[in-house]
């Protein structure tokens, strides 16, 4: 593994388009007494706090004195490649301690990738460094490995083991293969509720797992963990405010990634994973937060949550933010049966029209000009779509696709976060897709906290139209408590929307089978979470044929 070359990514970055606003923000932050000692790493996030090299680098621990486990927040892949996936951990002794127990040292990690789950066969090995910079955490993207094939990894830091971890590469480019299993989750408030959904996902037989936004929360948990109830702990009373500094956002991730449940889905499949606000701010739009703040004090705000972001998921260096931004679109593919272009519709979207308040399609709202995901990468969606070849192309991204009225009047009232309030944007999509032939369309979608199912009509309102697609949200791992099958506006938003097929507010996942002759599509649903353990089970199937679009019950 080239450690220099790699390094030399990760410490050097060109300029940030918001530049400007930040330096005009430094001395309007510290007139408020923003930069307390966590706050002053919130700036240094958009600034210079990159590790150092030669003398003025780190000290270095001698992994052999760590005595306590530092893999408590156990480990992860993600984004496999042909050749390649991407291997993180995070060593944190004291998961609680804003340092995590290590203080302001690198301490070297060594790494191991085999054939089989006793690390017999071992294919690759080497290390990397935990950079304190980076919260200790530790990202490997391990290239040379055969395409399609299944791996086991670790880390060791001294004497401590972390656990194995399980994970694929994707198909060689253009490989005819047969199927794709997958899954969708996302929203998992820590404090409405346990993972249960999670610890079903790791016994699944899928491939790969698609995390579609709100994967954190910043509001605060207090000490018994929310709807949780916890009686065998105690919470700190750090977690019991809202998080706005890195120092914050770093310690929401470990509360977070400390849950068993998650550490099992994550050590059992690669995940590819996208943001959508509460990772930052809630209903955030672009560099504008929901409170009306001057957009550079929400910037400072924004670069601490997505360098904290970068630090605890599996992503590669490319996603490395630069200050407050960063290119967290991307594409994967899986051989010749499917396309994913995974959107990001937070950072770069209009803000929202009508004060963000449910309201019916106005001037406003329809202004052309408007956009969710901005130019640059709507424009890099297209432009993929119309060089693919791939079978399946499947969107997954965070708001609501498809149209949903809210009630039966007319013109009724729709979401003006989702992609209804950016009907403009949403026609320009439509129209790259029919330019492109795209003819296997599948959105995957969170951020609603229900699963949904809808045929992705030509006209919305035209029921006879044609069907271009289709759309499946994923309900939410534990955000909305427990729920309900039939929530209060299930009559009302079943007749409002008959391109609606399912409607569910039960909590859970999706799992999805991508084959050459249809794709079939499972809501798995959990009973409960405000209590641990429970069963999962199947509560509805659709079907969606090949070329010929539209979803029919399985």
């Amino acid at each position: 593994m080239a450690l220099t070359s790699r390094h030399k990514t990760l410490t050097e970055h060109a300029s940030s388009p918001h530049d400007a606003e930040l330096r005009s923000a430094a001395p309007h932050l510290a007139r408020r007494r923003f930069l307390t000692v966590a706050a002053a790493a919130t700036m240094l996030a958009f600034t210079t706090n990159r590790p150092a090299r030669g003398a003025t680098a780190a000290p270095e621990l001698d992994a052999a004195r760590i005595t306590v486990n530092p893999f408590t927040l156990g480990v992860a892949s993600g984004d496999p490649l042909p050749g390649s996936v991407l291997l993180w951990t995070r060593l944190a002794p004291q998961p609680f301690a804003e340092d995590g127990g290590l203080g302001q040292e690198r301490v070297e990690v060594c790494w191991e990738v085999a054939l089989d789950e006793w690390f017999v066969i071992v294919e690759q090995e080497g290390t990397a460094t935990a950079h304190p910079e980076y919260a200790h955490s530790v990202r490997v993207d391990v290239k040379g490995l055969r395409p399609g094939r299944e791996y086991y990894y670790r880390f060791r830091a001294g004497t401590w083991i972390s656990p194995v971890g399980h994970t694929r590469t994707a198909p060689a480019p253009g490989t005819d293969t047969d199927t794709l299993r997958l899954a969708a989750v996302a929203c998992q408030d820590y404090r409405d509720g346990y993972y249960t959904a999670h610890r079903h996902l790791a016994q699944e037989d899928v491939d790969v797992v698609f995390f579609l936004g709100d994967y954190l929360y910043e509001y605060a948990v207090d000490s018994a963990g929310g709807a949780r109830r916890y009686t065998d702990r105690t919470l700190p009373d750090m977690f019991n405010r809202e998080a706005t500094t890195l120092a914050d956002y770093r310690l929401r991730y470990a509360l977070y990634k400390s849950d068993p449940d998650l550490q099992a889905a994550h050590a059992r499949h690669p995940f590819v994973l996208t943001w959508d606000d509460h990772e930052s701010e809630n209903n955030y739009a672009g560099a504008h937060d929901e409170k009306g703040s001057p957009p550079e004090e929400f910037l400072s705000r924004r670069a601490a949550a997505y360098r904290a972001y970068w630090e605890n998921q599996p992503l590669r260096a490319a996603q490395l933010p630069n200050r407050p931004d960063a290119r967290l679109y991307r594409r994967l593919a899986w051989g010749s049966l499917a396309q994913f272009d995974i959107l990001d519709t937070r950072q770069y979207r209009s803000d929202q029209a009508f004060d963000d308040r449910p309201h019916a399609p106005g001037p406003e709202s329809d202004d052309p000009a408007r956009t969710l995901t901005g130019a640059d990468q709507e424009c890099w969606l297209l432009d993929g779509w119309r060089k693919s070849s791939a079978l399946w192309h499947v969107l997954p991204q965070q708001v609501c696709f498809s149209q949903r009225k809210f009630d039966l009047a007319e013109p009724a009232r729709v979401s003006m976060d989702a992609w209804d309030g950016y009907r403009a944007s949403r026609d320009r999509v439509m129209a790259g897709a029919k330019a492109a032939g795209v003819d296997n369309w599948m959105v995957l979608t969170g951020d609603v906290h229900v699963g949904y199912a809808f045929d992705i009509k030509e006209n919305f309102d035209d029921p006879a139209s044609r069907t271009v697609g289709t759309e499946f949200t994923c309900t939410s791992v534990a955000s909305g408590g427990d729920g309900t099958e039939k929530p209060g506006d299930w009559d009302t938003y079943m007749k409002a929307n008959p391109h609606m097929k399912h409607f569910d507010g039960r909590r859970g996942y999706v799992r999805v089978e991508l084959g050459r002759e249809n794709a079939r599509v499972d809501f798995r649903t959990v009973p409960s979470i405000t209590t641990p353990g429970g069963g999962v089970s199947t509560t509805a199937s659709f079907v969606t044929e090949v070329g010929s679009q539209g979803l029919q019950s399985a």
